[in-house]
């Protein structure tokens, strides 16, 4: 599949998982401040990525819990060097540029952008 063939049935996900506008769901949309995801939305999205492209997706594999929250990799409000590098080893689909400039731990559910669900499916698929 072409990135834009999965990004079309991606976008489908979502316009049925969050009753949203097709127009709504860009590359750049995040998935909670822009689409209005909240943490029961993503088991849904989980099922229907799954379901939509044949893919297993395991427990914490796209959405992990926890992952801002951790006193091992957050201090003062901000994921530390450490918490950073923990997250981009267990999220490789994820972009980091911009929460590296300002990685607030309440930031961390900004990351999970429409593209980055689009490179997590990739990546599923070239497995």
């Amino acid at each position: 599949m072409t990135r834009d063939e999965i990004f079309e049935k991606v976008r489908t996900i979502l316009v049925d998982a969050l009753a949203v506008d097709e127009d709504d769901v860009a590359m750049e949309s995040i998935l909670t401040k822009d689409l209005g995801a909240e943490s029961i939305d993503f088991l849904d999205i989980v099922f229907k990525l799954e379901q939509a492209f044949s893919i297993k997706i395991g427990q914490g594999e796209l959405f992990p819990e926890g992952a801002g929250s951790d006193p091992r990799f957050v201090k003062d409000g901000k994921v530390t060097p450490d918490g950073i590098a923990k997250l981009k080893e267990r999220l490789p689909h994820v972009n980091f540029t911009r929460f590296e400039a300002d990685p607030q731990s309440s930031k961390v559910a900004e990351l999970f952008t429409v593209e980055t669900l689009v490179r997590f499916v990739e990546g599923k698929l070239k497995k």
